[in-house]
């Protein structure tokens, strides 16, 4: 049984002086220690290794302790913060706050009230990762919904390979759930309480991506102060996600087909051999087949990686699945906003729904879902709603362009569309702030006698 780590904490200031007195008193306490002189060095460190809480000065020369929060939210990067100053207000707090501080203490700090709130941030991360650790284990909104023929045989074909560690090629459109497949086949993987990690191929810069993926030593290149592990080495043990692979260069293409030979990489800049056991998942939306015919796709990585080719259709190939999709999506919002409380859908615009042309598949309908919900004027979303707010449908021959005609009939002039729209969105507006008319009148841009006006000439009531 291997023994207990202690939990290493990041020190960051930019005095000397201040980081070797919190140094002292924590290495005392039997915590492990590390030094950031600045924002950017602690940057570098979180996201080359991992840590169990920071402590942080705000007033430092370059990159703040605010700064360095924005960057840590915007990257991911999840861990108990303490923030530490010499002029402390009260409306840095509620900003240290705003940004998911644990606490806030004056320096120099009470050598009591510092091991109090160390010891406390300490146990809430704990209790951070094990409720993240139990959400995961509990299924979720059906991962992947629909009853479709289609779908029948994804899920089918992902309860056979996700017990192996067979490497999959998920294709399809944007927008159609491919990281869904991805993640499911994880979730029901032996691995699946080891990492998954994800890395989009198509938004790293090419000249970057190889330091993604395989990470860098100090001084490999202009700006690499410190070594950064890649992705390959945070997915060891776990899922690593290649989406969007048939962006990537052939250069990165050659370095990832000698990984999955060797089961190694070396870091950028290095010359050691590590070792790395990771299952790897990819994804396109291209047809890498015409790719390689190109040659813009390495025929060999190719064959590596498409083990067991996995496609998902479009949402139009996939209509049945529609009304599971779009009620789901409204439950699922429901359980996170109280806007959404109560809200369904007529059978009237669930047929609707079903006649979309849904061009960006199921991202599209997921944002329509949302728009229908804040914005229909009732607890039941109508039919008409959804041609007003989800725009014409244009379907089958059969139909025509009924959806439009029926539309333009609903609404025949400018007046009566611009009516029927402003109406919604004012009773959104009062119900967002509870009929708080100053509030509702500012939200919007209009003064309140104009307020009052819309909401006689509508016959509005709470």
């Amino acid at each position: 049984m291997s023994a207990k780590k202690n939990p290493r904490i990041l020190v960051t200031d930019d005095e000397a002086s201040i980081r070797s007195a919190l140094r002292e008193i924590l290495e005392f306490e039997q915590y492990d220690v590390s030094e950031a002189a600045s924002g950017t060095l602690a940057l570098e460190k979180l996201q080359a290794e991992a840590f169990d809480l920071l402590l942080l000065d705000i007033k430092m020369k370059g990159m703040d302790g605010f700064e360095l929060l924005e960057k840590l939210n915007e990257a991911g990067i999840q861990l108990p913060v303490i923030m530490l100053t010499g002029h402390g207000t009260i409306e840095m707090a509620v900003q240290a706050t705003r940004l998911g501080a644990f606490d806030f203490l004056q320096k120099p700090p009470d050598l009591n009230r510092l091991l109090i709130t160390v010891r406390n941030a300490l146990d809430k991360g704990i209790l951070v990762k094990e409720n993240r650790k139990m959400r995961r284990s509990v299924p979720r909104l059906s991962e992947i919904i629909g009853e479709s023929d289609a779908i029948r045989h994804i899920k089918a074909t992902i309860a056979k390979v996700a017990p192996t560690d067979a490497r999959v090629l998920i294709t399809g459109e944007n927008g159609t759930g491919k990281e869904l497949v991805a993640r499911s086949l994880h979730e029901q993987s032996r691995r699946s309480d080891e990492p998954f990690v994800e890395v989009n191929c198509a938004a790293i810069p090419t000249e970057l991506l190889e330091s993604e993926l395989f990470g860098h030593e100090e001084g490999a290149f202009t700006g690499a102060s410190s070594r950064r592990i890649g992705k390959f080495e945070q997915a060891h043990g776990g899922t690593l996600f290649l989406d969007e692979i048939g962006d990537m260069s052939l250069t990165a293409q050659a370095k990832v087909l000698r990984a999955l030979q060797e089961n190694t990489i070396v870091r950028v800049g290095g010359t050691e051999l590590i070792k790395v056991n990771v299952r790897i998942l990819a994804a396109t939306n291209k047809d890498l087949r015409l790719e390689i015919q190109e040659q813009r796709f390495r025929e060999d990585l190719y064959h590596r990686l498409n083990v067991i080719p996995v496609h998902v259709p479009p949402l139009s190939d996939r209509r049945e699945d529609i009304p599971l999709l779009a009620t789901a999506f409204l439950r699922e919002m429901a359980d996170k906003d109280i806007v959404f409380e109560g809200k369904t859908f007529s059978p009237g615009a669930l047929e609707k729904l079903q006649r979309h042309e849904w061009t960006g598949n199921v991202r599209e309908l997921h944002n329509v879902v949302e728009r229908l919900g804040i914005l229909s004027s009732g607890p039941e979303i109508t039919a008409a709603e959804v041609d007003l707010l989800a725009g014409a449908v244009q379907r089958s021959a059969t139909d025509g362009n009924q959806g439009m005609r029926d539309l333009l009939e609903k609404y025949p002039d400018f007046q009566s569309f611009k009516d029927a729209t402003e109406l919604i969105f004012v009773k959104y507006q009062l119900d967002k702030h509870q009929w708080n008319i100053s509030q509702t009148a500012d939200a919007i841009g209009i003064q309140r006698s104009h307020l009052y006006n819309k909401i006689k000439k509508f016959n509005l009531k709470r």
